[in-house]
Order: structure tokens, then C-alpha cells, then sequence
């Protein structure tokens, strides 16, 4: 079974991207053959500075390697460095309704805000749903918002298999994430970039203790009892606490009689601790920068091994010229 998953290089890593999404992914590399890529033309979308991309999408592959995932069982590439995916898009763009992107999400909720959409914007699942076909990906993980973008890319395979005959490409199925986790920010919502209230997986310690020592909470009293299952202080305590002091912290909170900057210590305390040894792999790779040029330049090598076959197939289905008159080894 191969898994395919992408995230999009647009700021650091924070709680609500690992414990909603990256965590789940990781573990997913146990399940199967792993293919893992950081979509940085998606990215262009909205990111439109060089240097910061650059540097985003650096940080993507550093985080990920260091929050666990093997390059010696999974295969982590950049998006762009697979041309493939490009020419298959245009492939898919061919058969792909007008009215079938009308109806995506994004594009939806742009228009509803009264906020231009671009053709990027517009035209995103259809490379969406070349990044997954391109590697003829069994399952695609993903969360109850992202389903739609794999019934996208069922059905433009389905089209395209249906016009030009035969099984050109494998038709993917969703798996809703289990376990993934709405993470509260430090203003209560959900975590977002969008919102400016993420607090950084790797954010230097001292930062990182200042935003979860000012994250807002209501203005009961010390004394009073308090449900944890409604305190976003406790919720982010959960994600990171053992099991353990987990209950402690609850029967706290049933009790009463603390003061919410004990629970933000102990969440600074248990992050700390969390992550103190992706930290630790973190800096290691940092201190060596030709070790993650190499993991994504065999990951590249490895994408394209499987993204050529895939588009071999399709341009021969449509009736393109194939890879020798193109130069190409077969």
C-alpha cells in the first residue's frame, strides 16, 4: 500500500499542524510505502517572496525529519523538484469541468469574502490531484475539510481513465486522520496562522514560554471549581502531558483553588519535554546542511522514478509522443 501526504511550506510548524495533522502522517510511515512531499508550488499561491519560500521550504523537510519521519522507510521530495506533476496537471486540466472547480471549498470561500481568486487558486486541486496520481497513491490521509479534494481527484481520474480507455491511473481512496486534535491557539481559537495565535514547534524556549504564559483565560477566581473539557488550558495540557498528569490536572480543575498561571507552566514544562529530542535532531541536521539536501535530492530521484512511469502511461492513453522521441530513457 503507498501513502501519499503533502504540506505546504508557509511559516514554522506549530502545535495545531503537528497534533492536527503531521503527527498522524508520521506515524502512517509504519503503514505502508511513504511517500511525503512539501508542496511548494501550491505554495506560490500565497507565499510570494523567493527568499522566504526558499527558507520555508527548508524548514518543512528539517522539521519533518526531525519529528520523526525515516528517510530510510518513507520518501520525502519538494513538489517542484518533480516536473512530471506539471505536464500531468495540464493533462488533467484537459478534462476537468469548469463547474466541478467552482464548486471546491477555497475557491468558494474566496468568492464569499468578496477576495479575488487568481488561477492558481482556481486551478489548485487539479495539481492537488496530480501530486497524488502521479504516484499512483493508494490512500491519502486527510481531515474531515480536505475529503472533497480526494473526490476531486477520483473523479478526474475516472473521467480521464473513461475517455481514453483502459486504467491509466489508480484511483485513491480517502483516511480520515484519527486522533487528530483541534488545538486551541493562545487566544482560544483554533490555532491558525491566520489568526496569529499558533505557538511554534521549534520556537526558541524563551519566546515559547512568553506566548503560553500570555495565553487568555476568563476571569473566574482561584477558588472556584472549573470543567477542564471546556478550559483551552487544559486541552493543550492533554496533548502534551503523560496520562497520567493529565487526570491530575483535571482533578485540579475539579477542585479549584490554582491559578491558571500554574497550568501554563506545566504546559511549558511538558512541551519542553516533548519535543526536547526533536529539538535535539533538529539541530543536528542543522549543523550538517548537505544531510537534507541529500534526503530530498534521493527523494526526488525516487518521486520520479514512479511520477515518469505514471505520466508515460497518460500521455500514451491521450495520444502524445513518448519518452524516446522526447529524449528520454524508457
Amino acid at each position: 500500500m503507498r501513502v501519499l501526504s503533502g504540506i505546504q511550506p508557509t511559516g514554522r510548524f506549530h502545535w495545531g499542524n503537528y497534533f492536527g495533522a503531521i503527527r498522524q502522517y508520521i506515524d502512517l510511515q509504519d503503514a505502508g510505502e511513504g511517500f511525503y512531499f512539501i508542496a511548494d508550488l501550491h505554495a506560490l499561491t500565497t507565499v510570494r517572496d523567493p527568499e522566504r519560500l526558499r527558507g520555508f521550504v527548508r524548514d518543512a523537510a528539517l522539521d519533518l525529519v526531525a519529528l520523526g519521519l525515516d528517510p530510510e522507510r518513507a520518501t520525502l521530495f519538494v513538489q517542484s523538484d518533480v516536473p512530471e506533476v506539471a505536464e500531468l496537471t495540464w493533462l488533467l486540466m484537459t478534462v476537468t469541468p469548469m463547474g466541478l472547480l467552482e464548486r471546491c471549498h477555497a475557491y468558494k470561500d474566496k468568492k464569499a469574502r468578496g477576495i479575488t481568486a487568481d488561477a492558481g487558486l482556481f486551478t489548485y486541486p487539479v495539481l492537488m490531484a496530480a501530486d497524488i496520481l502521479a504516484y499512483d497513491a493508494d490512500v491519502v490521509p486527510v481531515g474531515e475539510d480536505q475529503v472533497q479534494h480526494i473526490e476531486v481527484c477520483r473523479d478526474l481520474a475516472g473521467t480521464f481513465n473513461h475517455l481514453y480507455g483502459g486504467n491509466v491511473f489508480r484511483l485513491p481512496k480517502p483516511r480520515l486522520v484519527d486522533g487528530a486534535a483541534k488545538v486551541p491557539g493562545t487566544d482560544g481559537q483554533k490555532m491558525s496562522k491566520s489568526y496569529q495565535n499558533t505557538i511554534e514547534v521549534f520556537e526558541d524556549l524563551p519566546a515559547q514560554k512568553k506566548k503560553i504564559m500570555r495565553i487568555t483565560t476568563d476571569s473566574r477566581s482561584m477558588e472556584e471549581p472549573k470543567d477542564p473539557q471546556k478550559d483551552h488550558l487544559y486541552q493543550l495540557f492533554s496533548l502534551l502531558g503523560s496520562e497520567r498528569e493529565v487526570f491530575e490536572m483535571g482533578e485540579l480543575y475539579r477542585r479549584g483553588g490554582f491559578g491558571y498561571g500554574e497550568v501554563k507552566k506545566a504546559i511549558f514544562a511538558a512541551a519542553e519535554e516533548t519535543f526536547a529530542a526533536a529539538r535535539e535532531r533538529r539541530y543536528e541536521l542543522e549543523s550538517i546542511p548537505s544531510r537534507i539536501d541529500e534526503i530530498l535530492a534521493n527523494g526526488a530521484l525516487r518521486a520520479r522514478a514512479v511520477a515518469g512511469t505514471v505520466l508515460e502511461r497518460a500521455r500514451e492513453a491521450c495520444g502524445l509522443r513518448g519518452s524516446s522521441v522526447r529524449g528520454h530513457k524508457k
